[in-house]
């Protein structure tokens, strides 16, 4: 296995490659498409249709934005985690939807990125439903961690052979140092997830916005301690800085 690290739109595009196959270990953004194919057909030299599964982590706009485009270009399945329901569903889905594509837009902004088109369904209908300790379909030297607390649905996923874990946004890289991510809906769950992960020595683990990084148990611990204790969320950001506003009246 040759894992292929790629610059998407505001994240890390990570391509495993095979002999006869490929895998895409998270869904990337809209914007990633066109990145994706020409990287497969042109770098590679391969047909699209070389590509077999892609892993939608969480629903968040760079994690699934490109999923149903490129099961649709290239045939390949689809796997997410085998939770109840859609993250984005009723009517505080659909605001929750457009914030979190108006929130990469504005991440693109301050990478100086172009803007580029980052519509995609908040729905998603995937061909396989992966729970914690799961094997990856055709792909069985990876394993489906289930490390909720970001969203109710965040995966990781651990390659086997040579330890090392692709962890999503469950931890992010700032100016000062390795943060939670934001938002935080689950906060006990969060902290789990974080325990569980270091619990696992990993050779290296992998963020979508850091790369692919040697995270120390202290360092572990100094993300924990940064988590919260209530849940971080959108609304929750929007009424505390209501309420600074008004109070500064």
């Amino acid at each position: 296995m040759k894992l292929h690290k790629l610059d998407g739109y505001i994240q890390t595009i990570l391509l495993a490659q095979y002999q006869n196959k490929l895998l895409l270990l998270d869904g990337c953004s809209r914007a990633d498409v066109s990145l994706i194919k020409h990287f497969i057909t042109d770098t590679l030299a391969r047909p699209l249709t070389d590509l077999h599964l892609v892993v939608v982590t969480h629903m968040h706009p760079d994690h699934a934005g490109a999923a149903h485009k490129l099961r649709q270009i290239t045939g390949c399945k689809i796997a997410s985690a085998n939770v109840d329901g859609q993250w984005y569903s009723g009517f505080d889905g659909i605001l929750m939807h457009i914030t979190d594509l108006l929130l990469t837009r504005w991440v693109a902004n301050k990478k100086k990125q172009s803007q580029r088109w980052l519509w995609y369904s908040r729905k998603l209908v995937a061909d396989y439903q992966l729970n914690d300790g799961d094997l990856l379909p055709g792909f069985d030297d990876w394993r489906a961690l289930a490390t909720q607390g970001h969203t109710d649905r965040d995966l990781s996923l651990h390659h086997l052979p040579s330890n090392r874990i692709y962890i999503a946004d469950l931890i992010v890289t700032t100016r000062k140092g390795y943060i939670p991510p934001f938002p935080v809906f689950y906060p006990e769950r969060y902290r789990n997830s974080l325990r569980k992960i270091a619990k696992l020595n990993a050779q290296s683990v992998i963020l979508a916005h850091g790369g692919e990084v040697n995270l120390t148990q202290q360092q572990f611990e100094q993300v924990l301690e940064k988590a919260p204790t209530m849940p971080m969320t959108h609304w929750r950001s929007v009424k505390a800085k209501l309420k600074k506003v008004l109070s500064s009246r």
